[in-house]
């Protein structure tokens, strides 16, 4: 842990801080949502040997980077050589 992360905990402690945990912050919301996972899901459904590439120009709105997270981290799809495959079935 740097130096300056130590000093800002000692100082928050000083001034009363009790607990160890990080409060929530007011960050970036998720993009990711239930409609967009289905949409996303009814793609792959139609062409198994879709690329992040082809999705990403299907739904420009999106950025590659969340339709792989959806892809790979919510649809729970694996490449399998050229086709994408539902994890429970591997």
């Amino acid at each position: 842990m740097r130096e300056g992360m130590v000093r800002k905990w000692v100082r928050a402690f000083k001034d009363g801080r009790t607990n160890v945990h990080d409060e929530e912050s007011s960050g970036r919301h998720s993009v990711i949502n239930e409609d967009l996972m289905q949409k996303v899901d009814g793609k792959v459904q139609v062409n198994r040997r879709f690329t992040i590439q082809s999705l990403s120009n299907e739904l420009p709105q999106v950025s590659r980077s969340v339709l792989y997270g959806i892809v790979t981290e919510h649809l729970n799809y694996h490449k399998l050589c050229s086709l994408w495959a539902v994890g429970r079935f591997l």
